[in-house]
């Protein structure tokens, strides 16, 4: 089996804010010495992740970002008419065991300050531990470390994804997928939408807007780049690959980086776009992106075909000069018919 999935996709946006700066005007990088649009990885693995297609392909096998997992045990412990002090005594206690928690005076004392990726399995366990606690069992937490965490199991987008946990770094999930920003190809100017919105019951004596407003918005050719580690993912996956949802998380994966876009201000822009160019390479040579194709940004009337034109040739002068990085490559671009199909970049990405 091939170590390395890479894929490098062409998404063209219409005008549209997919993904907001502080100020709520869309993300920017300066590249080349020029203006680009910026779509962060963490806007698009949310989108992903919470997409009707993980739902559908990954139910059970999916886990949650949170900092409520003490209060589902409160919830849990409830149910289970547990004396109310000791219940949230309790329900402090095992969410200390995945982060620091709020103070016993805090609105929420039993969240804890972090979000933290929690798996079912271990859901499940801190169900259980928190039961044996309210039946008197006297429970030494540290030691049932390995019971309420997990270094390998089943949830698919902890595996692809990874996590971080500063209180119990021992079971850290190193990522087995890289993504990076994506950039528009070229260069934009971001522009400004003055708007206005108007009171249904002012009257005609009262002229003028009930409100008046600004939002920046911007469009363009985007180059995404991921890497997927397939070692890695069956890895932090365990003996759960076995059972096919490492090839079922890399189908969703590919699919939702195709077809899914950041949910930011798609009401106002109903920028729901599609990739309309895919190359997926595996291999085992070092990974590389093909970013720099856009280094020089690119110009003209067709801006797709300028940016597929400027991938194409860069990536035949890194084979030129480094070797070929890639044993197979599957190739999608509208337009073409003879070009592969949604469901084939898949199945290539999958096997």
């Amino acid at each position: 089996m091939h170590r390395f999935l890479q894929l490098h996709l062409l998404t063209f946006y219409p005008p549209s804010n997919v993904n907001r700066d502080d100020t709520g005007n869309p993300k920017t990088a300066t590249v080349g010495g020029v203006t680009r649009l910026r779509i962060s990885s963490q806007a698009l693995k949310r989108a992903w992740r919470t997409s009707g297609v993980f739902e559908s392909a990954l139910t059970g096998h999916m886990g949650q970002r949170t900092q409520r997992l003490g209060e589902e045990v409160l919830a849990h412990l409830r149910e289970g008419d547990v004396e109310e002090k000791k219940a949230v005594a309790i329900a402090r206690e095992i969410a200390g065991v995945y982060g620091k928690v709020k103070g016993e005076k805090d609105a929420n004392p039993t969240r804890t300050e972090q979000l933290v990726f929690i798996s079912p399995s271990e859901r499940e366990a801190a169900f259980a531990v928190a039961d044996r606690l309210a039946s008197g069992e006297k429970v030494d937490l540290k030691k049932e470390q390995d019971t309420l965490l997990h270094r390998t199991d089943s949830a698919a987008d902890i595996a692809l994804f990874g996590r971080m946990l500063a209180s119990a770094p021992a079971f850290n999930r190193e990522a087995a997928v890289q993504v990076a920003h994506a950039i528009t190809t070229h260069r934009v100017t971001v522009e400004d939408d003055y708007y206005t919105a108007v009171d249904d019951l002012k009257d005609e004596e009262d002229a003028g807007a009930g409100f008046l407003g600004e939002a920046g918005f911007g469009s363009g050719v985007f180059y995404l780049y991921l890497c997927i580690n397939r070692d890695l993912l069956k890895k932090n996956l365990s003996d759960e690959s076995e059972t096919g949802v490492a090839e079922a998380a890399l189908g969703s994966l590919v699919e939702a980086a195709m077809t899914v876009s950041p949910s930011g201000k798609q009401n106002s822009f109903a920028a729901l776009a599609r990739a309309g160019y895919v190359l997926a390479e595996k291999g085992n040579a070092q990974p590389r992106t093909l970013a720099g194709a856009f280094a020089r940004p690119v110009g003209g009337a067709d801006l797709m075909e300028q940016s597929i034109k400027a991938l194409k040739e860069f990536r035949a002068e890194l084979v030129r000069v480094y070797g070929a990085s890639a044993d197979e490559t599957c190739e999608l671009a509208l337009g073409d018919k003879k070009s592969a199909t949604l469901a084939d970049i898949v199945a290539f990405c999958r096997t």
